[in-house]
């Protein structure tokens, strides 16, 4: 089995790709946060467009397509590369940030309310 390369590239180095591929093409000037935001939403609805009118557990299913799966593998790759463009123009330490929602979501959802369950937080 082919070694992930999630396990090997680090998210600093995959900001610094993004933020380059910006700085070439001199695209910072449209990456406002604004434009970013709704630039992510967007990408976000092309990847749940593959799932539209699909029942849940169906939804497993089509990922494994594989025409489906390379396209779902490049609208996710854009959601992503959005989310990190958006942390580079507003500075935001995506590791930090995703480490202390982590403890906060924690906190919110702790394993003896949450476990097996979908409810949010407010209803536990």
């Amino acid at each position: 089995m082919q070694e992930s390369r999630d396990d090997v590239i680090c998210l600093g180095d995959l900001k610094q790709r993004v933020l380059a591929f910006a700085q070439e093409r001199e695209w910072e000037q449209f990456h406002s946060p604004k434009n970013l935001s709704m630039a992510l939403a967007a990408e976000a609805a092309e990847l749940m467009e593959h799932f539209l009118w699909t029942e849940s557990e169906k939804s497993r299913d089509v990922v494994k397509e594989e025409k489906r799966r390379v396209l779902i593998k490049e609208e996710l790759a854009d959601v992503v590369i959005y989310a990190l463009e958006f942390a580079n123009q507003t500075e935001i330490d995506l590791t930090a940030a995703i480490e202390a929602k982590l403890v906060t979501n924690a906190q919110k959802y702790p394993i003896e309310k949450a476990r097996g369950r979908s409810e949010k937080y407010t209803e536990l």
